[in-house]
């Protein structure tokens, strides 16, 4: 962990409540997070999934995150201290603006925050300002002028949706031809709106790793760096996913990388986003590439990666909670100082069947790994029906979680435990973590 903080310290108003935001494996894996802070007395999540009231101390509001009226007046008349946002698409919206500006207290970005992650073009043309290292690209408002790109560029190039697409709008292809198909399918309708613009970048060489910056608008804290695995299929193979699954802290990064990662990429950042008035209360996450060239940031996200999340939370100290609310009050220095485990931690995504296309829903699924200190569950794509069975409802259905003293320790929990859960159609990658296992 690397900070950057000024040494001006004050108390912390009292945080009691905490309202976490979203329906995933990574709210209720910031949830569980959010519970174990001393002082803290009740967690809600809404919308929640049918594992939110698994989490010991932890209820479930149904409220959507659309609803932003009724999600106030749940805070106001709740007396709700903390607001977490999890996901993208309510940060783009707006949703912690409105929040504000009902004098909450919000962890997350406003919608020109966002736009880190919900603007591509966007994101690159701050990039650029700021001399932030990335890849050479080129913006396209239409098919004609996306494929006049490539044929004077004369090389394949990756397809990234302007808009956000749920994690899975950029294509990098290997060929010409690939990237031809990429572009017209983009333009066809396959990313939706999030596709009406592309940006096309040069193809970069080398390992991806995550880095999250929590910050309070001025001043960051960085948390161990992890590494997600994108594709579906082992060996990295088949089609980009939201994640099939994670683990931290990465040993592809040093101390020393992190300082220069720090100089490079995060205060750049933060100051091109103060240059523009925008008060960046929430997570900075940088996709980062480490190329022979050094490290160059392949996306920007304005939320915590999931699955990195899942993979994160168990090594977050009691501290964790008091943090994000010193942040989201715009003085990271109220927050005491975080501890975070020397363990390692191992998540794997367990997916339905058809994900990331077309994901099967409605399948019973059966849980008989019992957790302990070490391994846990983090249900994401999962409902209750009217008998209280648990039932697949999403592509992503569900992460196990576990930690060791090493990577071999941590993923061997993990694979035991996930053999331990049963649903048809259950798909897992069985390589996560082969950059750092040794068997």
């Amino acid at each position: 962990m690397q900070q950057n903080t000024n040494h001006t310290t004050k108390n912390l108003p009292s945080l009691r409540k905490v309202l976490v935001i979203g329906n995933g494996g990574r709210e209720n894996a910031l949830a569980w997070a959010i519970r174990k802070c001393p002082g803290i007395e009740e967690v809600t999540v809404t919308p929640g999934n049918g594992g939110t009231e698994d989490l010991k101390g932890c209820n479930r509001l149904n409220i959507p995150t659309t609803k932003h009226l009724d999600l106030i007046d749940y805070c106001l008349n709740n007396k709700i201290d903390l607001i977490v946002v999890g996901p993208e698409a309510p940060l783009a919206e707006g949703i912690a603006d409105t929040l504000r500006e009902h004098g909450l207290v919000v962890f997350g970005p406003g919608a020109n925050g966002a736009k880190l992650e919900a603007s591509k073009k966007w994101s690159k043309s701050l990039m650029k300002e700021a001399g932030i290292p990335t890849a050479n690209h080129w913006n396209a408002q239409n098919k004609k002028e996306a494929l006049e790109i490539l044929e004077r560029i004369k090389l394949p190039l990756v397809v990234k949706a302007d808009g956000l697409a749920a994690g899975k709008g950029v294509t990098v292809p290997n060929s010409i031809d690939e990237t031809v198909i990429a572009i017209k399918e983009s333009f066809e309708g396959k990313f939706g709106s999030a596709g009406n613009q592309i940006v096309l970048e040069e193809k970069l060489e080398g390992p991806e790793v995550s880095i999250f910056a929590l910050s309070d608008g001025n001043n960051f804290i960085l948390l161990p760096p992890a590494q997600d695995h994108k594709r579906l299929k082992e060996g990295d193979l088949g089609p980009n996913t939201g994640g099939m699954g994670a683990y931290s802290p990465t040993l592809l990064i040093s101390q020393k990388d992190l300082d220069e990662i720090s100089d490079l990429v995060i205060k750049p950042t933060l100051e091109a986003l103060n240059n523009k008035n925008i008060d960046y209360r929430g997570v900075i996450y940088a996709g980062l590439m480490l190329t022979s060239q050094g490290p160059k940031v392949i996306e920007f996200n304005c939320r915590f990666g999931d699955p990195e999340c899942q993979a994160l939370m168990p090594l977050m100290g009691p501290e964790f909670a008091q943090l994000l609310f010193a942040c989201a009050l715009g003085s990271i220095s109220m927050a005491p100082t975080l501890s975070v485990s020397k363990n390692c931690s191992a998540c794997v995504v367990a997916a339905a069947s058809g994900y990331p296309e077309d994901p099967r829903k409605g399948d019973l699924i059966k849980i008989f790994l019992e957790e302990n200190s070490s391994l846990r569950v983090f249900q994401a794509g999962t409902e209750l029906d009217s008998q209280g069975n648990l039932l697949t409802n999403g592509g992503r259905v569900l992460s196990v979680v576990g930690e060791g003293e090493n990577f071999d320790k941590a993923f061997k929990r993990v694979y035991a435990g996930i053999k331990q859960i049963d649903f048809p159609g259950i798909n897992y990658r069985k390589d996560i973590g082969h950059q750092v296992r040794k068997s």
